[in-house]
Formats: structure tokens, sequence, C-alpha cells
């Protein structure tokens, strides 16, 4: 049996540490903003680094390929290191990835700037559910949670039309640049309000494949694949399709990415009605619309206005979308949540570096219809095995 560490939780009347919480959150915003910059900027940084936008959207696969590896392994590498140290660490090493794509004089450079952030991705998910057990009591946990996904919703709204200005203004690598100073200041703020955080070594196998044993968690796995896969195959290749099918200029390119994200924040927001009434009528209605988007755009995607106002709807869905996967996991195996969570943050990293992967080739090959096409089919599968889902569940799908 090989030896594991466990993070044991505060009790219900131990102190809360909020400013911990926060801390996370600002660091939360910094690397959702670093993960999907390159989504704003990829027509700049191909054409600075002499390679194609398919290449240069390489950088979301190879850094959800290390996320993968990164969360498979970190706890096993980790071992009985302070927690508060190890988010330190991340923290510090996303400001070095920001730093060694902003300064990358090849492609070589830049990919490895890329694979950093994809450990830091890796290793932050796999212990954030942790990390806000150890911050908060029990009963305040979800409101811990939720604060957390507050940064990445904000990171949505601003991080893809804030690229994309600040790239027009100050250049692609002043755009990474400017992340450097956010993660300096939630490296300090963590360093004065997170609390030690030692670990504990209990003995047991890792539960996280284990799971798969279950065929509703297979099928449900596969639709959150699925979707994923067909979400970035379309979305890492918008800007290049708004510039040369729309014929978008800088300005206008900002605000459909700024009103993609405003979309997504009320679409996360509002997701929670829909989940109440039935969570996998939610699940396979989303991917339906979203190929029902995709099938739209290859019809007036030369028509300025229905672009604009079918790609926000595309982020009013693709947004919303995984607080309605995160519901389904913490409904389908509640008492095994924390290896439920490790599963899902491979799922998806794999996900969507396959996604990125494929529609880059399909770009650069043969086009944006069938990156698009390809998106669209692929949602409709998610959308199948996420019937095929509910099947698996007692009674009729919710």
């Amino acid at each position: 049996m090989s030896s594991t560490s466990i993070a044991a939780p505060l009790s219900l009347g131990a102190r809360a540490h909020w400013g911990g919480v926060f801390a996370m959150t600002l660091c939360v915003f910094a690397l959702i903003a670093s993960e999907f910059m390159p989504v704003s900027l990829l027509t700049p940084m191909a054409a600075d680094l002499g390679i194609s936008e398919g290449l240069a959207g390489y950088g979301i696969a190879i850094s959800g390929a290390f996320a993968v590896v990164t969360s498979l392994s970190i706890s096993r590498l980790a071992g009985a290191i302070d927690r508060k140290r190890l988010l330190l660490a991340l923290t510090a090493l996303m400001a070095l990835s920001g730093a060694v794509v902003a300064l990358a004089p090849n492609y070589t450079t830049y990919m490895a700037g890329r694979a950093l952030i994809g450990i830091v991705i890796g290793g932050f998910w796999s212990m954030s559910a942790a990390t806000a057990m150890r911050l908060v009591p029990a009963d305040r946990v979800p409101r811990a949670l939720a604060i957390f996904n507050g940064g990445n919703a904000l990171a949505t709204v601003v991080a893809a039309p804030l690229g994309s200005y600040l790239g027009a203004v100050i250049g692609w690598r002043g755009a990474f640049l400017c992340l450097l100073p956010i993660a300096a200041f939630a490296l300090g703020w963590q360093w004065m309000n997170l609390p030690s955080m030692p670990v504990e070594q209990r003995g047991g196998k890792a539960k996280v494949f284990a799971l798969l044993k279950r065929r509703v968690v297979r099928l449900g796995m596969a639709a959150c694949a699925a979707f994923f896969m067909g979400q970035f195959a379309l979305f890492t290749y918008v800007r290049p399709f708004l510039e040369t099918v729309a014929h978008v200029d800088a300005s206008g390119l900002a605000l459909i990415l700024l009103g993609m994200g405003v979309a997504g924040f009320i679409g996360t927001v509002a997701i929670g009605v829909f989940l109440k009434r039935g969570i996998y009528r939610t699940l396979i209605a989303i991917p339906v619309f979203m190929a029902a988007v995709a099938a739209a755009l290859l019809v007036w995607g030369s028509w300025l206005w229905p672009v604009a106002a079918l790609l926000a709807l595309w982020g009013l869905l693709s947004t919303a979308a995984p607080v309605g996967w995160w519901s389904w996991l913490a409904q389908t195996v509640p008492e095994e949540a924390e290896a439920g969570g490790g599963l899902m943050v491979v799922v998806v990293q794999c996900a969507i570096a396959l996604g990125s992967t494929v529609g880059g080739m399909l770009f650069d090959s043969r086009g944006y219809k069938s990156t698009f096409v390809a998106s669209g089919a692929v949602l409709v599968v998610a959308a199948l095995l996420a019937f095929m889902t509910a099947g698996q569940r007692r009674g009729k799908p919710r």
C-alpha cells in the first residue's frame, strides 16, 4: 500500500482564514488569465514567432498535457511538504512562466513557458478543494469554493478582451508581462494570509482511476471529455476566424471577446436555476445548442452582427457548463468527491489538449469550416453520452 498525503480539514469551531481564500482567488484569476491568454493573441504571436496560428494554438495543448501529468503525480512528489509552501512555489512558477513566454525568442522557448503554466494548473486545481477545507470550517467550504470560482469567472470575462486590447496597444509580449505584477501580488498576499498546512501520511492506494469501474462515471467522464474537446476545438481559433472570415478589426475583436466573457459570467450565475430543474437535461441541452451555434457560424460567418450574437451565446453556454459538470460529480460520487475531482482535472485537461490540437490541425490543413464541423460533431457526441449517463441513474433522466 502506498503512502498518501492527506490534508485534515478544519473543525467547525476553528477560525476561518478568509484572507487566504481571497488571496487564492486572485491566484485563480491570474492562472485562468495565463492559461487562455493565447486564445486572444494567436495571430500576433504566430507572426512574431514565425509559425502558423495552429502551431501557436498548441500552447494551449501543451499546458493541458503538463497539467494532467502534474495532477496525477503532485501528491506523491510533494510528499510531506507543507501545502502553504507548495502553493507559494506554484504561484512563483506561474510568474516565471509568464516571463518565459513574454521573452521567448523562438517557438521552443514559448512552448517551454506554456509547459510551466501547465504544471501550475495541474498542481493548483488538484489541491484547490482540499485547500478550501483547510482554510475554513466545513460549513463554510461551499462559500469558499464559490469565491474561488468568482476569480475564475472574472478572468473568463476580462482575460480574452483585455489580452486582445493589450496586444494591440503594447504587443502580445507586453500583454503577458502584465500578468507578472498580479502573480507577484498574489504571492505576497498568500505568504501573509495562508496558514501553515502540514500534511498527514496515511496508507492507501489512490482511488482516482478506481472510480472508472462504475459505468455511470465512465459515461459521465466520456461526456465531459467530449464536451471540452468540442468546445476548445472551436474556441481556440476564434480570433483567426474573426479576422480572416468576419474581417473584424482590433477594437471590434476586443468587444466581441468581451461580449463572450460577459455572457459567460451571466451563464455561470444563471445555470443554477436550470440545474435545480434537471441536471441531466441541462448537460444534454448545452452541447446541443453549442453544436447549433457552430453550424450557424458556418452559414453567417461573414456577417459581423450575427457572428457577435452567436459567439455571445457560445460564451454563455460554454462558461456555464463546467458548473454543471462539477455539480454532476458531487451528486454522483459524493463520498469520493476528492478522487472524482482529481479524475475530472485529468479528463478536462486531456480533452482541452486534444481538442485544441485537432482543431489546429484541421484549421491549418483544411480551413475554419472543417474545424467548426468537427467541433459541432463532437458536441453532439457529448450530448448523446450525457443522455446515456442519465440512463444509468435510477428512474427517468432528470
